[in-house]
């Protein structure tokens, strides 16, 4: 079996910052400090009092 090395440990970019809700490293919702994925942030927005105006 091959040796495993662990995950790099990274202080800037994409993968330094992943969802809190899910665990993507993907597009983030950065705003109000919320560091929720779109897909997570769509589904929970309305919990939080965002809505949508179209």
């Amino acid at each position: 079996m091959a040796k495993f090395k662990p995950r790099k440990e990274r202080k800037y970019g994409k993968g330094s910052r992943r969802c809190r809700r899910c665990g993507c490293y993907g597009p983030l919702v950065r705003i109000l400090d919320l560091y929720l994925c779109r897909q997570c942030f769509r589904e929970v927005a309305p919990k939080l009092g965002f809505k949508k105006y179209n």
